[in-house]
């Protein structure tokens, strides 16, 4: 464990996922084709539920990963008070922001203005809120659903490290999920502010959204867009982005807004549409 936690601290984690992302993108047969066989091979991929079955018919790697499914593959909890999983995964951990913290595993946990870009005025809106977060295996389906009806306001890009996002990382790097490079998504829903927070991870070759196309690194800096005038509004179960390779998405509510079901916990699996939470209003 202790060698894994020091081997993401000294690999040059950009450089690292900017290799395997020029190979992600190829469309030469014989690169694209031998990564998507190996990949399948060795994370059981099920592809009887992708909308194209055949794993060598995808242009490359990453179209391969960020698959389309068939219709009703995820059948999208019909119920108005209902909000969903954003993607298939596990729950990593989900509760109560515990005034501007939250947990991200035993002795560890980070504050929401730093998640959210370092705006303390951003943050205000989810203090003693609720947070989910849904960890993307290599297996899974990696297009991101909004969990609840919303229009977009802005987007803020936060350029930072890109350490693996697992379990055994979570347990040992401080912070991770506010100093991994992320995008953070935030919305205006029925029930007040809604954030999804896409974090990047170790050999993520990319982060891409619904009306935005690929998110492009930006060195260090942090850069926000403004989408108030924009008039995109996301159904609930609307497609939001997609991840190049495996990670993690984060989703806040303010306080006294929704609850969580109970019977959810760290480790559960999840499915996108799956009905996790209520809205108490």
């Amino acid at each position: 464990m202790s060698l894994f936690i020091t081997f993401q601290h000294l690999v040059p984690q950009h450089l690292l996922s900017q290799g395997v992302g020029l190979l992600a993108a190829s469309q030469n047969k014989l690169i694209k084709n031998a990564f998507i066989k190996n990949f399948a091979a060795q994370y059981d991929i099920n592809m009887s539920e992708a909308l194209e079955e055949n794993p060598l018919a995808y242009k490359s790697f990453n179209d391969f990963f960020t698959r389309a499914l068939k219709p009703n593959a995820r059948p999208i909890a019909s119920a108005a008070n209902a909000i969903i999983s954003p993607a298939d995964g596990a729950i990593s951990q989900l509760g109560s922001i515990s005034a501007d913290k939250i947990f991200q595993a035993k002795g560890h946990d980070y504050s929401v203005a730093t998640l959210l870009g370092g705006d303390e005025q951003r943050a205000q809106a989810f203090i003693g809120g609720q947070f989910a977060t849904v960890y993307l295996s290599p297996r899974d389906y990696h297009r991101v659903h909004m969990p609840f009806t919303g229009k977009l306001i802005e987007t803020i890009y936060v350029a930072g490290d890109l350490f693996s996002v697992n379990t055994t990382t979570a347990e040992n790097v401080p912070n991770l999920f506010a100093r991994n490079e992320r995008l953070v998504c935030m919305f205006d829903t029925e029930l007040g502010k809604m954030a999804v927070v896409l974090v990047g991870a170790m050999i993520v070759a990319g982060i891409g959204t619904a009306w935005a196309g690929n998110i492009q690194p930006h060195g260090k800096k942090i850069i926000t867009t403004d989408y108030r005038h924009a008039n995109i509004t996301l159904q609930k179960g609307d497609e939001l982005g997609r991840f190049y390779l495996g990670s993690t998405a984060i989703v806040l509510f303010g306080a006294d807004v929704m609850a969580w079901n109970k019977e959810l916990q760290a480790t559960s699996p999840v499915k996108m549409g799956q009905a996790i939470g209520t809205s108490l209003r």
